[in-house]
């Protein structure tokens, strides 16, 4: 993979302009008075499809030959990032193959095939994201269609990049930034345009403990296998590209890891404080500062809420459970 610097980022805000929502950045009063810092909320909860995905799907296949267009895509995807390529395939009248797996939920699978129709062929597959991802890259090689990365491609961590982008439009005096951390295409889009207009600013990643392969890689800077669990935040599972890593390492400054308990009174606290349904792995930042894993205090913090497509029966059980 070709690395993006943050031309690639400006250019991608250009072409997304008018095709994505500007979704807004607003300060949460209550985090920041727990956590004794002013705290920033991205929304992208609020974005196209119910997450940030959109902005690199839309980036990639819009990019993409004719050729390549004529002979369709496939993907692998936990659930959002396949709603964007759902929409831009119907758009472009381009066949696509996507492979979720077992732990999608049922929310997403249905938003897939209502965004794409019949531009699109749903597959389940196993249970965790690495099964899907293997299925589809074994199809790509198999009938030639283009696979296109979640994570690890130069479109797509363009297009993510334009959240950080437009978090540092609206707030310049930003110290960090928290992101959600899944395959790597988020943090890493973000740290390259946060870093280039803001050179000082720290970028933090944040996973769940029942996912972790950043935390545990991060120091040795070589892709660490581990064990999967059920989690919450099912749209941060599955395993790290070494690519990604490396491109980490120049401009992300760490990672941690918030448990479950956490990331429910992340949700709770959304929804009771902001009356915004965001799901796990949109929550997870949030998880970070109101558990004191990450300090605010005396700062200025943005928080990525990174997609908000949480099931209903889900939601409502978190919210039972973590009464105010």
């Amino acid at each position: 993979m070709i690395w993006p610097k943050v031309r690639d980022v400006l250019l991608a805000a250009s072409f997304l302009n008018g095709k994505v929502r500007r979704t807004p950045v607003e300060m949460s009063l209550d985090l920041s008075e727990v956590t004794g810092g002013n705290v920033y909320l991205k929304w992208e909860n609020l974005q196209f499809c119910g997450s940030f995905k959109i902005r690199g799907a839309l980036n990639k296949i819009f990019h993409m030959s004719e050729e390549e267009r004529k002979r369709g895509v496939v993907t692998a995807s936990s659930g959002n990032h396949a709603q964007g390529v759902a929409v831009a395939a119907k758009m472009l009248n381009v066949k696509a193959v996507i492979f979720v797996p077992g732990v999608c939920p049922a929310t997403k699978q249905k938003a897939i095939k209502r965004l794409g129709g019949d531009a699109v062929d749903l597959r389940v597959v196993g249970h965790l994201y690495d099964d899907a991802e293997l299925a589809a890259m074994d199809l790509a090689k198999k009938e030639g269609l283009t696979y296109v990365s979640p994570y690890e491609d130069h479109y797509i961590v363009s297009g993510a990049g334009t959240v950080g982008l437009e978090m540092l439009l609206d707030e310049p005096d930003l110290d960090m930034i928290v992101v959600p951390a899944g395959g790597g295409g988020l943090i890493t889009g973000i740290a390259i345009a946060a870093k280039a207009l803001s050179p000082g600013i720290k970028i933090i990643g944040v996973q769940s403990v029942a996912s972790m392969p950043w935390v545990v890689s991060w120091q040795s800077g070589r892709v660490v296998n581990v064990c999967y669990s059920e989690t919450l935040a099912d749209g941060l599972t599955g395993t790290i590209p070494q690519s990604l890593l490396d491109l980490a390492r120049t401009c992300v400054d760490d990672f941690i890891a918030v448990t479950e308990e956490e990331i429910a009174k992340a949700i709770a606290f959304l929804h009771q404080k902001h009356h915004q349904v965001v799901e796990g792995a949109g929550a997870v930042g949030v998880a970070a500062l109101l558990s004191g894993r990450i300090s605010a205090l005396g700062r200025n913090v943005g928080v990525v809420i990174s997609g908000g497509n949480i099931d209903h029966d889900v939601l409502l059980n978190v919210l039972l459970n973590n009464q105010p």
